[in-house]
């Protein structure tokens, strides 16, 4: 790959490839096939960001092995979101792994120094709620996001999350993480004039039917600017909220 890459830019300073070209032949470059896995190394330069790992279901063998080869490849930092303590100790011995046992998350690598434009507020209804916001918050910071965490600010106790009225009113980007009736996003999307990205949890009792509930209801969310995903999703929220961070330093850029 890296002769085919040397061969685009002297290509490019012979004058018979555009650097336009070039940038598209670079984005659409073939992934490292390792037998069980495919490791897409340009992500990073077609999406921003570089493939993070999905440690359910795969050995320790297999996360070790695509690590390897992104290490291999200059990836500096690498996420393992959903990754059990179990399998973490068996990279470890492989890797040095940085391992966040609440939020299930390994990282490889330290964590960047923020980039983006402004911050991503990371609040919880309550403290069970704690273990995805975790997620969703490494994802972030992994990804080059500066991070405030307010947690134990639901609605149950409103005076709780007007305390923190400062944060909420001047975050670039708000991930909203909620059980029960969920709440929280409704509040906080009317009250901020940012993105709200809502994160409905599996916490609560018979009816909450496992987050469904609380998905419903940021669904139905009254408050504009409320966005919604999948049910314990703190990694999809803190990737989507990193993106938006980053896409309004581009603005400013222009």
């Amino acid at each position: 790959m890296n002769y085919e890459a040397r061969q685009l830019l002297e290509q490019v300073r012979a004058g018979s490839l555009s650097v336009d070209e070039a940038l598209l032949k670079l984005k659409t470059q073939p992934f490292e096939d390792i037998g069980y896995a495919k490791v897409d190394l340009h992500r990073k330069l077609r999406q921003g960001a570089a493939e993070v790992i999905y440690g359910a279901g795969k050995t320790p063998e297999q996360i070790s092995g695509i690590v390897s080869v992104m290490k291999q490849r200059g990836q500096g930092t690498i996420l393992i979101t959903r990754l059990e303590a179990e399998a973490a100790r068996a990279v470890a011995r492989v890797h040095a792994l940085d391992y966040r046992p609440q939020a299930r998350v390994g990282l490889v690598g330290g964590i960047p120094e923020p980039d983006g434009l402004g911050t991503v507020v990371v609040a919880t209804g309550g403290t069970s709620d704690i273990p995805v916001a975790e997620e969703a918050a490494l994802t972030a910071q992994v990804l080059g996001s500066r991070v405030t965490r307010l947690y134990d600010v639901g609605v149950a106790g409103l005076h709780r999350t007007l305390a923190h009225l400062d944060d909420i009113m001047s975050a670039q980007v708000i991930i909203a993480i909620a059980g029960m009736e969920g709440a929280l996003a409704s509040v906080l999307g009317g009250l901020a004039d940012c993105p709200v990205i809502a994160v409905p949890t599996s916490v609560g009792y018979g009816a909450s039917f496992h987050g469904l509930s609380a998905l419903l209801s940021m669904l139905n969310s009254c408050a504009s600017g409320v966005s919604v995903v999948n049910i314990d999703n703190g990694f999809g929220a803190g990737y989507l909220a990193n993106m938006i961070n980053h896409s309004a330093k581009k603005e400013t850029e222009q």
